[in-house]
């Protein structure tokens, strides 16, 4: 074993070679901590790379969560829906398992058996912590439905049998509130109301038809109409208004502090009275 003598008395002593480490630390190290610029890189890089994750989960459960809700409005109305969520980030209402300000929008092709209708819905307060009779509930849904004159003239020959044929027009007249039904043997003047939650078409007038349609069976045949369209009506909707436009029919329709169905998988395209049967509905199988 080599042994290096100390040096002698006036003769430079020798350091270690250039880059050897020391107990204060490497070169290296020393050019980092000197170099703040390197570490506001690496804290931008750390924070984008965490920031493109949330965006990008945000992204995934708010299309997800779009997508299950327009499957289940379309289920119920029978047409194209578009849903939108509020400006709350959809992984806070995760979270805390409440869901704020939806907004729904139908195509307006058709609600259930009523041609030409067209709901924009509001649903707020949405909670999915059921139990075994339902699956949740809303605080708050607020409905604008709108109804054309063309629409109900369409619903009208589809399905009251004393009138199909008969009717060939729908006028709508503000001033009084009133739908006449035209067609060429006579008319019939009607006015909607809100009765115990629903929407009535009160008979007012019968014209040119007296003979053939008394008044009392054209109104019960449209109370059965009316009755059969809103029958179905899914988490206790009701109507609390309506008002007759130019070119057609505007209801406002709500519910407060409803049940939310569980999900039946069974067949989805029956949307009778069969589906609510046990607190049950197919239409809401994939919430």
């Amino acid at each position: 074993m080599d042994v290096h003598p100390p040096p002698r008395p006036g003769q430079p002593s020798y350091g270690p070679p250039p880059g050897t480490p020391t107990s204060k630390g490497s070169g290296l190290s020393d050019v980092r901590l000197r170099n703040p610029l390197s570490i506001v890189l690496i804290a931008v890089i750390v924070i984008g790379s965490a920031t493109a994750g949330l965006l990008a989960s945000e992204l995934y459960f708010c299309h997800r969560a779009e997508s299950v809700v327009a499957a289940a409005t379309e289920c119920v109305v029978q047409d194209k829906a578009s849903v939108s969520f509020g400006a709350t980030p959809l992984l806070l209402q995760l979270a805390t398992g409440r869901y704020r300000n939806i907004s729904i929008h139908t195509a307006g092709n058709r609600i259930g058996n009523a041609r030409g209708m067209k709901a924009d819905v509001r649903i707020d307060d949405v909670r999915l912590d059921g139990d075994a009779d339902a699956m949740g509930t809303v605080g708050a849904l607020d409905a604008v439905i709108t109804w054309s004159a063309d629409g109900i003239k369409q619903s009208i020959q589809d399905a009251i049998t004393p009138l199909r044929g008969l009717v060939t027009g729908v006028q709508t007249n503000p001033d009084d509130g009133t739908i006449k039904l035209q067609g060429n043997l006579g008319s019939v003047t009607t006015k909607p109301q809100v009765t115990d939650g629903r929407v009535a078409l009160q008979v007012v007038d019968v014209t040119g038809l007296g003979l053939l349609l008394p008044s009392e069976m054209v109104q019960s045949a449209l109370d059965a109409f009316t009755t059969h369209l809103t029958e179905n009506y899914r988490l206790d909707i009701h109507a609390d208004s309506v008002q007759i436009t130019d070119d057609g029919v505007t209801a406002h329709y709500s519910s407060r502090d409803t049940s939310i169905p569980r999900g039946n998988q069974g067949n989805q395209g029956n949307q009778g009275n069969q589906g609510n049967k046990d607190n049950q509905d197919p239409c809401f199988a994939g919430l």
